[in-house]
Parts: structure tokens; C-alpha cells; sequence
């Protein structure tokens, strides 16, 4: 359990950011913060395609930490803008790598909540000599069970008023498949179709991520911009498998990481991302910390879940 004690660093801007052109014609935008020969981090948002935020900076101390985050490709401020082409979790991974070389970092803290966490584990057991400490949140480890807990059946029965606004874009004989029909709907030639689908499964998402219904987030999800890039590249991830090489391959590969100082942040009510696989995950890796915040759903903003990430990274911070 975790008190909600710690709240955010105060507000800061960049003093430095950029676009690092990487493989397949994207050019990804990064940006520093804090001290700038501080510990360094690296901050891995979630969606795929959610794009980071100025809050996300305030997570650090900073007078200690030398604070990176970046878009990822297709979203944010990076380009070209939801693009799927050459968009893959592989790329990502090869992007995390090419940000660390340009900034010449030998080992840095990675920080990610929900597909965050996934592509930080997966950046992790691919290059574990560059991972000083991994700080997860809200935990996704891109197993079908998890998907179709979200997408097809199980936080439909919790939210059923706004299951129904998600659904009602799909014709019944589609709805055996939900993100196959979706998938069909956000990549058609026709921008109305595609409008209308992102807008509906970006608001659904929205409104499942909090203990409390939180209506200013549902009307920032269905934003059309916004909801263009994250609806688009979270279904074309997800219909992928999120490009794993099986169902299983981060718990199989967790060996490569137990030996990472690690901290897994959930909440007990998380209805994107349940606590089973969090505590799956645990059970895999006794030797990381995990700690349940007993208030709180999906988002890094609720007070407790922001709390204990703003504890685990201090923590780290004063080694």
C-alpha cells in the first residue's frame, strides 16, 4: 500500500529539444529536462501513440535527474503523424537505442506505465547493460487475455453505458472480433470512417482508466487529433500481437532483468490493465518491489499511483 503524500515537482520546460531522424523515414521529437548532467532517465508513455505530456516531467526530482522523454513514432510531435508504416515495437526499441547514443548515455533509469511498461521490459531484456533501473506502472504485457479483457469482454461489464458507445460503431455480425473490426474501420480510405471509430475507442479507453469516471480525460481521448493517432496505432499494434515473438515472450525472457533494481507501481481497481498481470509479473520477478496502491485505477495521475512513482524515483535517485 502507498500513502498520497508526494505530489508533483514543480512545473519546468525543456532546455533542450529536437527531432532525431531514425530508420524508415520517421523523425522522432525529443526533449530534455532537469539537470542536465544529472541522472539521467528515460520516460516510455503509453498507447501505443498516447504521446507525452509536460506533467510527465514532474515525476522527477529536478536537481537530480537529467529527465529525457520522446514521442514515439506516429504521434505526439513526431512525424510522419500516425503513420503505421515501419511502426512496430522492434522500431521502438531501436529508437530508445538511438536516443541513448545521441545523447551519449551508457546506462539510464527507464521509466513506463501501461505500454510503456511493455516496451520498457521489452527494451530491458533486449539491452539489459543499458538499464540502471526500471520503474513500471499499471502493468500490460501484451497478451491476448489482456486485450480482449479490455476490447472484448470484461471491462465491458463494469462499464456498460460507455461499452454500449463502443460498440454501436460495429455491426453485430462484426462484434465477435472487436479490434479486427476496428482495425478494418480506422485504416479505411474514408476519413469520416476513420474519424468516427478513433474518436469511439479512444473515448471508450478513456473512461475505463480512473477509479472515478473523469469526463475532462474522455473529452481529451476523443479529441480527433489526438484520438486520430492513438486509436490508429493502438489497434495496428494490437492486431499484431504487439509484435512479440509469442503470447508469453516477456515473462519467458524475464530472466535477462531480475537482476535490474525494479519497482512495479499497480492499482487494485485498474480496469485497462488488471492487476492479475501485475502480479503476474511479480511472481516471475520476486526480486522488483511491488507495491499496490489501494485507491486507485489505471492513470499515473491519480494521487496514489503518482505518489509511489514519485517515491521509487527519489529512492533511486539518492543511490
Amino acid at each position: 500500500m502507498t500513502d498520497n503524500n508526494k505530489n508533483y515537482y514543480p512545473e519546468i520546460e525543456p532546455f533542450c529539444t529536437g527531432l532525431l531522424a531514425v530508420s524508415g523515414g520517421h523523425k522522432i521529437y525529443f526533449e530534455e529536462s532537469g539537470n542536465p548532467v544529472g541522472k539521467p532517465v528515460v520516460l516510455l508513455h503509453g498507447g501505443p501513440g498516447g504521446g507525452t505530456q509536460p506533467n510527465y516531467r514532474r515525476l522527477f526530482d529536478p536537481a537530480v535527474y537529467r529527465i529525457i522523454m520522446f514521442d514515439q513514432r506516429g504521434c505526439g510531435k513526431s512525424v510522419p503523424f500516425a503513420s503505421l508504416e515501419n511502426n512496430t515495437t522492434w522500431d521502438l526499441v531501436s529508437d530508445i537505442e538511438a536516443l541513448r547514443q545521441h545523447f551519449g548515455i551508457d546506462r539510464w533509469t527507464v521509466f513506463g506505465g501501461s505500454w510503456g511498461s511493455t516496451l520498457a521490459i521489452t527494451y530491458a531484456e533486449t539491452h539489459p547493460e543499458r538499464v540502471s533501473e526500471l520503474v513500471l506502472r499499471g502493468i500490460f504485457l501484451g497478451r491476448k487475455k489482456e486485450l480482449d479483457w479490455l476490447y472484448q469482454f470484461g471491462a465491458s461489464e463494469i462499464f456498460p453505458d460507455y461499452w454500449q458507445e463502443y460498440l454501436e460503431q460495429i455491426p453485430v455480425k462484426e462484434r465477435r472480433n472487436m479490434v479486427k473490426a476496428y482495425y478494418k474501420r480506422l485504416t479505411s480510405k474514408d476519413i469520416d470512417v476513420r474519424t468516427a471509430a478513433a474518436q469511439a475507442w479512444s473515448k471508450w479507453e478513456g473512461c475505463s482508466s480512473k477509479l472515478h469516471i473523469d469526463h475532462e480525460l474522455i473529452a481529451r481521448n476523443g479529441d480527433e487529433t489526438f484520438a486520430t493517432a492513438f486509436a490508429r496505432i493502438e489497434c495496428h499494434y494490437f492486431i499484431n500481437g504487439c509484435f512479440l515473438r509469442s503470447d508469453s515472450q516477456l515473462l519467458d525472457d524475464i530472466g535477462r532483468i531480475r537482476h535490474i533494481p525494479t519497482t512495479i507501481v499497480q492499482g487494485r481497481y485498474d480496469m485497462v490493465c488488471p492487476i492479475t498481470t501485475a502480479y503476474e509479473l511479480h511472481q516471475a520477478f520476486p526480486e522488483a518491489k511491488f507495491v499496490v496502491v489501494g485507491d486507485a485505477g489505471h492513470s499515473m495521475s491519480e494521487p496514489g499511483i503518482r505518489s509511489a512513482l514519485i517515491a521509487a524515483c527519489d529512492e533511486y535517485g539518492a543511490q
